[in-house]
């Protein structure tokens, strides 16, 4: 059966002969194993070429602010995989990243696409940034939707990844219209919202990210690799001193049963 399109087979990241591997145009063997490091690697294979100083220092930058942030929901799911299954490392990272969705690490995508809708409306209506933003906030407490890229549960004075983060692009001359927006909706958004609304990394991370070029339909991959790091070092120390089964039994107790009792007839049945 042939569903979707079918006139445009072709690919421009990677082939190899029986001499030759390229990848992006290069040599793999003799251009970039042992002259390219691992984070130009990844804006090279995405994007098509290199990255600018000033690109792969906030790429790197944004990869180590999310790389680890404790025993948050993928790590747990991912520890507790492999404690059920100790030979399933491939099992325990994808248990990992599945759990990574609009709430938990990859809402830097939902974030982005904020801004990015943001800055559309402002361009479309011929109106200022501020102005799209304050209309954009209204809706939300209209509608009662949270505001993608700001507050945080455990930082809620200001998450200090999102400040370092944006201080560096401040430095490396990457801010933008995204990094603009970004700081216009946390200036209006506690008034507004009538909360305490501080920028999140997962707001931070998209905003810098694209005023530095990154696409935004590639966006998730960067917490994406980022996590990856993490989980590998916790499944590390799993297969060294588990905690998975310690979780799951807390879980289990931290979690009260309010459904239907079973009738003592049937548990006397039962003992017979």
């Amino acid at each position: 059966m042939r569903i979707g399109k079918q006139d445009n087979a072709h690919t421009a990241i990677a082939t190899s002969d029986a001499e030759t591997i390229t990848v992006r145009g290069l040599d793999l063997c003799n251009e970039l194993i042992g002259q390219i490091g691992f984070t130009d690697y990844f804006w090279l294979l995405v994007i098509g070429k290199r990255p600018s100083d000033a690109q792969r220092q906030i790429l790197d930058a944004c990869l180590v602010a999310i790389a680890e942030h404790g025993l948050v929901p993928s790590v747990q799911a991912a520890r507790m995989t492999l404690a059920a299954g100790p030979e399933a490392w491939q099992g325990a990272v994808a248990a990992g990243l599945l759990g990574m969705g609009s709430v938990v690490a990859g809402s830097s995508e939902s974030a982005g696409r904020y801004l990015a809708r943001i800055i559309s409306e402002a361009d479309a209506n011929e109106t200022t940034i501020e102005d799209a933003a304050i209309s954009s906030l209204k809706r939300l407490k209209a509608s009662r939707e949270k505001v993608a890229g700001l507050g945080h549960p455990q930082h809620s004075a200001g998450d200090p990844r999102a400040n370092r983060l944006l201080e560096l692009s401040d430095s490396l001359g990457i801010s933008g219209r995204h990094v603009e927006t970004l700081r216009t909706l946390a200036k209006h958004a506690p008034v507004i919202m009538e909360r305490p609304l501080p920028i999140n990394v997962s707001g931070a991370i998209p905003a810098v990210m694209l005023d530095a070029g990154w696409p935004l339909e590639a966006l998730k991959a960067v917490p994406l690799l980022a996590r990856t790091a993490g989980l590998a070092a916790h499944l590390y120390e799993e297969s060294l001193r588990s905690i998975g089964f310690i979780m799951s039994h807390h879980a289990d107790l931290a979690i009260t049963y309010d459904g239907p009792q079973a009738s003592r007839a049937a548990d006397k049945n039962k003992g017979r």
